[in-house]
């Protein structure tokens, strides 16, 4: 288990302030993450990995030259946030783009792409490309729906080394689709891996058996098989890979392959596998090109391993041998670093910070009243979400990643934080949700954080920003937050996320409400409704996020994002009808 830790709040935070203490040669931090020590001294497209710490040495571990120009770093196995992606990206571009490079997750996906959004918006050309190599979570005919696993370490490098040698934008994509295209890896797991801060593993395997398909979010294998010999494994994990060769690379006989350590799984016990893996990969006809075993992209303390081969051609082979240099990962001899940039540190840059635009309106007195029991409503949701934080964990680690209890409580940290302070400035409830969506989705990361943020902020601007908001506004706030977090989330109703307790809350809000109901008791009613919906969801299969491949294991289970909606709706209501 993870036993060296201080607040398991901060984990990732006092991870990065070690990491770069002990490579200031190779990186800097920055908010958010960090990027390389020295800035290159032209104009290169800078290459961005990310997503949630657990995985050391990705994503921060290959910041350096001939590698990742940065990296943004989240919570334990949670996506960074969209704020944190920006803040790294302004550290790190030098003027031909950006690239952010992640694994293929619905909370990677939905903040790093509103991060680019924003970066283009400001003038910075920003793209996005998730991984796709784990061919373990879904079907061949549906690759594009494919998690992003140790595969991510191969895609990095070439698309880095691309940019290296001074490709644009356009051709740096171009590299990091063809990698992934060639690329297909599998995992297995002996034993599932502990959180900072939990006294049991987000999953267990039984004794004897191994789980086949493994996540690197400590999500357990989509299937349980017997363990027996290294030469049996050998064979499972390359059958596997080979009996999905690209079409494209039907003539291809030359390959980069990667045998991966999860955390625990010790190196001898790699080199045993290594052994059948290199054999029966030559007796397919294949000739490894500097293979790499080893830790590469681990989950924690996670006991198990996983098999990665891309077929080269010429092209990527270049890349893939091509020098680097960073804390965890060197390569042959870099070129000395530009005399332009040789011995500084480029100054930090200017960032905006993603903050609620608080009205300059005076509020009535009636406002300031309204936004006071808001306040009130945050405080009894902070409560709760951290006296459940460990419950939402459970209900995550049946088939996810198990942080949804911690990200819930990181978000409404931040939201109480900021609502308390805009109440100071005698902030309107429109300016003080605002100011607590931007805070929660920029500070809990993940899924849950951006939708949440989104949600806040788009109750906020639904409202008045001068006074209190009469029934129609209220009724109208909830609608705008269901429609931000579908256009977001591209959830439906009977996906088995939170949209499926949101949507039948905000349909009774709305109906309650337009039949006279005192707002109090329309809000008590809504979340009776939601509760039900949230329930009812343990019947249903999921359909998007880290829980889709694993939807059998999930059946009989409730949705923790609809779980934890309808336990905060449940206290706003009780507290907003305490204050009726």
């Amino acid at each position: 288990m993870t036993r060296v830790f201080n607040d398991p709040a901060r984990f990732a935070e006092d991870m990065v302030q070690g990491f770069t203490a002990a490579h200031p040669e190779h990186v800097r931090a920055v908010p958010g993450g960090v990027v390389r020590a020295h800035r290159p001294g032209i104009a290169k497209v800078a290459v961005l990995t990310g997503g949630g710490s657990g995985h050391y040495p990705a994503f921060c571990g290959v910041v350096g030259k001939g590698f990742a120009d940065g990296s943004v770093i989240g919570n334990v196995f949670t996506s960074p946030s969209a704020a944190q992606a920006y803040s790294v990206a302004a550290e790190a571009e030098t003027g031909a783009g950006v690239l952010f490079m992640f694994g293929n997750y619905a909370g990677d996906v939905m903040n790093f792409g509103q991060a680019a959004q924003r970066l283009t918006a400001d003038g910075i050309p920003a793209r996005c490309f998730a991984v796709t190599d784990d061919i373990a979570s879904a079907p061949t005919a549906e690759a594009a729906r494919r998690r992003g696993i140790a595969g991510g370490f191969t895609v990095y490098k070439t698309a880095s080394a691309a940019a290296e040698e001074g490709a644009d934008l356009d051709a740096v994509i171009r590299i990091a689709e063809h990698t992934n295209a060639r690329t297909r890896s599998l995992g297995v797991a002996f034993a599932g891996c502990t959180l900072p801060g939990q006294r049991e593993p987000l999953f267990t395997v039984p004794e004897g058996k191994l789980g086949l398909g493994l996540g690197i979010h400590g999500e357990p294998g989509v299937s349980e098989t017997e363990l027996t010999t290294a030469e049996d494994l050998a064979r499972t994990l390359v059958e596997g890979l080979l009996a999905e060769r690209p079409e494209e690379a039907a003539d291809s006989r030359r390959v980069a392959v990667l045998l991966n350590g999860l955390g625990a799984t010790k190196y001898e016990e790699l080199y045993v596998l290594w052994a059948s893996v290199a054999r029966l990969l030559d007796e397919a006809g294949l000739e490894l090109v500097r293979p790499e075993v080893g830790e590469l992209v681990t989950s924690l303390d996670m006991a198990g391993c996983s098999l990665t081969v891309t077929w080269l051609d010429d092209e990527l082979e270049r890349l893939w041998l091509a020098p680097a240099d960073t804390p965890a990962f060197r390569r042959g001899e870099v070129a000395p670093q530009d005399p332009s940039a040789s011995g500084t540190v480029a100054a930090p840059r200017t960032v905006t910070a993603v903050t609620a635009q608080t009205s300059d309106v005076p509020a009535t007195g009636e406002a300031v009243a309204t936004g006071a029991t808001v306040v009130r409503a945050f405080q009894a949701a902070h409560t709760l979400l951290h006296e459940q934080e460990e419950t939402l964990g459970r209900l995550d680690a049946v088939a996810g990643d198990g942080d949804h209890g911690r990200g819930m409580c990181k978000g409404v940290d931040a939201a109480l934080a900021a609502a308390e302070k805009a109440q100071v400035r005698g902030a309107a409830p429109a300016a003080l949700l605002g100011a607590a969506g931007d805070a929660w989705a920029a500070e809990a990361g993940g899924t849950s954080g951006a939708l949440w943020g989104a949600a806040l902020r788009a109750f906020g601007s639904a409202l008045p920003a001068d006074r209190a908001p009469v029934p129609a506004e209220l009724a109208a706030g909830a609608r705008a937050a269901l429609e931000a977090v579908t256009a977001l989330g591209k959830a439906e109703p009977g996906d088995k996320t939170l949209v499926d307790a949101l949507a039948p809350f905000v349909t009774a809000f709305g109906e309650r409400l337009a039949a006279g109901s005192a707002p109090a008791r329309a809000l008590a009613d809504a979340a009776d409704v939601a509760r039900t919906a949230a329930e009812a969801t343990a019947e249903l299969r999921p359909k998007l996020g880290r829980a889709r491949p694993l939807a059998e294991r999930s059946i009989g289970t409730p949705d923790p994002g609809a779980t934890s909606l309808a336990l905060v709706l449940g206290t706003v209501a009780d507290t907003v009808s305490a204050v009726a």
